[in-house]
């Protein structure tokens, strides 16, 4: 028995600060639970697609009950494995996360993927999935009902961070884009004030 969630959250950035945020969205304030995250593997394939694997820690428990039934290594951490695909051409991301501690107890596949939103071509859009799987004799449908739930909150965490990280950005962009027009600005009072000298220069000779 498989149970599924299906969600969408469209972010009123567009897909570059999106694509951009996604390579620093840890730390923030909404995801504490993430520990570590490192790439094990880059790489451009043939057809110009950004491929990627990161092993992120988290600090994401398995229920009490549920805890005999892991290492204890696993039931006070979290380890799982992100790949993404990256389009810059079609603009688009995928990614594919899943436990790779839990898998006894059960299976967490994400995938999700990340696009131009179709109403706004300045916004982007979040499809995420998540399909909880679980062999354990007599609870399986428990152990399932908390892989959703848990899923569902790291989607909102997720969400906050995403925002968080973008906000930051766009302050930081907006900053340099104002740094760049007080020196443009400069530059061209310089220009002026040279012109005005040469001008007056060549009257007295």
């Amino acid at each position: 028995m498989v149970k599924c969630f299906l969600g969408q959250s469209v972010l009123r950035s567009s897909w570059g600060q999106v694509f951009a945020a996604f390579w620093q969205r840890y730390p923030n304030p909404y995801s504490k639970h993430v520990l570590t995250e490192d790439t094990v593997h880059r790489e451009v394939t043939p057809d110009q697609k950004l491929r990627s694997r990161r092993p992120p820690t988290t600090t994401n428990r398995v229920p009490r009950w549920a805890e005999r039934l892991s290492p204890a290594s696993a039931a006070r951490s979290g380890y799982i494995l992100e790949d993404s695909a990256v389009d810059p051409q079609n603009e688009t991301m995928t990614t594919f996360t899943w436990d790779i501690n839990h898998a006894r107890l059960m299976v967490v596949d994400e995938p999700r993927v990340c696009c131009v939103n179709s109403d706004s071509s300045g916004w982007t859009q979040i499809r995420g999935e998540a399909w909880v799987s679980s062999s354990l004799f007599g609870v399986s449908r428990a152990v399932q009902e908390f892989g959703l739930a848990r899923f569902k909150g790291n989607v909102t965490k997720t969400m906050k961070g995403f925002e968080c990280i973008l906000a930051k950005l766009q302050a930081k962009e907006a900053k340099e884009k104002a740094k760049e027009k007080t020196l443009a600005a400069t530059e061209k009072v310089k220009d002026l004030a040279s012109k005005a000298a040469t001008k007056q220069l060549q009257q007295f000779v």
